[in-house]
């Protein structure tokens, strides 16, 4: 009879803490679900923001579609495409999946100064 008066004692005791267990548990499951999933679909969004700002003439795309094409223009919210010679379409910002060359940007023409001129 000792024995069983000390299990009721412990379960007993313990009752307390329970209440705090399920809140703990729902707490770090939304932790792990914000660090796991959340987080780094934020941070994706945030580098596919930046590249299609970073668009310009010249630059080799591809489309959420597949498309690969060449920015001949661009526009607050659209891209025009040139996907073949002469066929040019007008594409949404947000339809740009990556890029696949940059343009090269022209160098900047070299200058010399009468002052910097050694004969």
């Amino acid at each position: 009879m000792g024995r069983s008066v000390t299990v009721q004692y412990l379960a007993a005791g313990s009752g307390g803490a329970g209440g705090l267990t399920p809140i703990l548990m729902i707490v770090l499951l939304f932790g792990v679900m914000y660090f796991m999933m959340i987080r780094p679909q934020q941070k994706r969004r945030r580098e596919a923001e930046a590249m299609q700002s970073a668009l310009s003439p010249g630059d080799e795309v591809v489309t959420i579609g597949g498309l690969y094409g060449t920015v001949t223009g661009v526009d607050d919210d659209t891209v025009l495409l040139e996907v073949a010679p002469g066929v040019q379409t007008r594409y949404a910002r947000p339809a740009i999946a990556r890029v696949v060359t940059r343009a090269e940007l022209p160098s900047e023409p070299v200058t010399e100064d009468a002052d910097t001129v050694k004969e």
